[in-house]
């Protein structure tokens, strides 16, 4: 499935819906941006399957809070169109070398990067913690983000270790 396809539909409803005065919350936009850093860890780490499962709940509560709120305020033939986009996409099979191209201002052109908002599982320190034992780069944003970034390997490096210290711990059967 088109996981980042899909979710630049999605994104797009959110702006339509936004444009047209809806205010979208913000619980929406985190699973939003949830399922973008875990659509990027996927592509890092391919072999983790269950991010898969993570990518498709945060997309469907975010597409049916949108498709509960297009109804409600523009009908049927609103949001019949935004699903047939968003199936269109999610049906894509997108080329792996198809990559969202942003530029980072001061970064080096050859150097890979992955932006990171803490967490209490993964706070600030610990996030840039991981990224020196992986050789590294970072800076934090104003938002309180993490900009890392360095080689392509050590970006993938930095997401495997991030993706171990985030796995559920295996319970005990007494």
């Amino acid at each position: 499935m088109g996981y980042l396809a899909a979710w630049k539909v999605l994104e797009e409803m959110v702006t339509d819906l936004k444009k047209k005065g809806i205010t979208v919350p913000a619980d929406i936009f985190g699973d939003l941006k949830n399922a973008k850093t875990i659509i990027n860890i996927l592509k890092a780490d391919p072999s983790r399957g269950e991010n898969i499962q993570k990518i498709e709940e945060y997309l469907g509560k975010v597409e049916s809070y949108l498709v509960s709120e297009g109804l409600k305020r523009f009908g049927q033939v609103y949001v019949d169109e935004w699903l047939e986009r968003r199936d269109q996409a999610g049906r894509r099979i997108v080329d792996e070398k198809e990559e969202e191209t942003r530029f980072i201002s001061g970064l080096p052109r050859e150097q890979k990067w992955i932006r990171l908002t803490p967490s209490n599982e993964l706070p600030l320190e610990k996030l840039k913690t991981l990224a020196n034992g992986s050789d590294l780069s970072f800076r934090v944003q104003t938002d309180g983000c993490l900009l890392v970034f360095g080689p392509d390997t050590a970006i993938k490096d930095f997401v495997k270790r991030i993706t171990a210290k985030c796995k559920p711990k295996a319970r005990k059967e007494h």
